[in-house]
């Protein structure tokens, strides 16, 4: 994400703005088709930032908000006085990764542990490396509270699917349609899934999103726009 998306991202307003994930996943939905399961990585964390302006602990808070200070702090010449400022990029970027590890490793398996691991993953999808970015987001999966885990599962789909696990993907997508969060709900996870199954399957796809034209609007939208990119046969 740039910094000016991730300024957004600490601020009330945008939170209230990403109270549902899948309407932020359908913001973001060009990125998603340029970069594959990165797109999907960089909606973790805006859901993580969300939840972690809503719900935050004392301590464990206080090291994640340190972690994202150092990711909001500026480079060369373009300095604010409230912010942190490192001189390169490379040292941002050095200072940036330790500090979300080390709230990664210290508090895994809390929220404010998975929040600065979501960083982490994204970071690893973004340079390509699905091997790892893989291996980080099955550990939040398995690790995290249940409305983490439920983001990094729709990553790890999206990253099974970029290695052509497609079997392992669709399981995923199945799952998080018959066990939804507050963070995915039943009608996101299925609008995921019929996008996932239209490529081999689009009558299949057709019937999981025609009942989802009547619902809610964001989800009546997404359901709308995924029914329009459906091919007509199967690839």
């Amino acid at each position: 994400m740039d910094r000016h998306t991730r300024k957004e991202l600490k601020t009330d307003k945008f939170a209230q703005e990403v109270t549902h994930t899948f309407e932020v996943l359908s913001q973001h939905r060009d990125e998603v088709k340029k970069y594959g399961a990165i797109g999907l990585a960089v909606i973790v964390v805006v859901a993580g930032i969300y939840f972690y302006n809503s719900h935050q602990a004392a301590t464990r808070g206080e090291a994640l908000a340190q972690a994202l200070r150092v990711d909001d702090a500026t480079v060369g010449a373009d300095t604010q006085p409230s912010n942190l400022h490192f001189n390169t990029k490379e040292e941002k970027d050095k200072a940036r990764t330790k500090a979300f590890a080390d709230v990664a490793a210290k508090y895994h398996g809390s929220q404010e542990g998975a929040i600065a691991a979501m960083y982490l993953a994204s970071d690893v999808a973004d340079k390509g490396d699905l091997v790892n970015a893989e291996k980080q987001f099955k550990d939040i999966m398995d690790s995290a509270p249940k409305d983490y885990a439920a983001l990094a599962r729709l990553s790890l789909a999206q990253i099974y699917e970029g290695e052509g696990k497609n079997a392992e993907a669709e399981k995923l997508l199945r799952y998080a349609v018959a066990n939804p969060t507050a963070t995915v709900s039943k009608e996101e996870a299925t609008i995921e899934l019929a996008k996932f199954i239209g490529k081999t399957d689009p009558a299949q796809a057709r019937k999981l999103l025609e009942p989802l034209r009547t619902e809610r609007a964001s989800i009546s939208r997404a359901a709308v726009n995924a029914l329009g990119e459906l091919p007509q046969t199967a690839n």
